[in-house]
């Protein structure tokens, strides 16, 4: 997922299956949820400092998993320092894969790799490097004389 858990108890893979996703997202609901919450480590569920979406805690984590019967959430959404964070005993994941995000935050970032015997989350983090010495729209013009 791109953000996070609900604020409504019971939600199933079934129930985000049906999300209706092509459209904008709405200010509340299942898919603002998904999109825009964020954990947290206290239990419970507060509203979000960004304004949409939840802060959720890792009983909100626990009670989703065995009603999913999933191992882990896995999401995105934040930077990381290290590229990605594990949190709610080791359930909930944080993958952020863009380093020095927006070329001002210094951050790695990383990825994550599972192996199909044991499913432990292995992580590999890298930095950025350089941006290639290209002028924006440098290869746009090729692709503007088919238009």
């Amino acid at each position: 997922m791109h953000g996070g858990l609900f604020s409504e108890n019971n939600v199933t893979l079934d129930d985000i299956r049906k999300i209706d996703r092509n459209r904008q997202p709405p200010e509340k609901g299942l898919m603002c949820e998904l999109l825009w919450s964020d954990p947290q480590p206290q239990t419970g569920i507060s509203p979000s400092k960004r304004g949409v979406g939840i802060q959720f805690g890792p009983d909100v984590t626990k009670k989703f998993l065995a009603k999913n019967k999933l191992d882990y959430i896995i999401r995105s959404h934040e930077v990381k320092a290290n590229g990605y964070e594990v949190t709610h005993d080791g359930k909930c994941i944080t993958v952020f894969s863009a380093p020095n995000y927006c070329d001002t935050m210094g951050n790695k970032g990383a990825f994550i790799t599972m192996n199909g015997k044991d499913m432990k989350p292995k992580f590999v983090a890298y930095n950025a490097v350089p941006h290639p010495n290209v002028k924006p729209m440098a290869y746009a013009s090729s692709l503007l004389a088919f238009m």
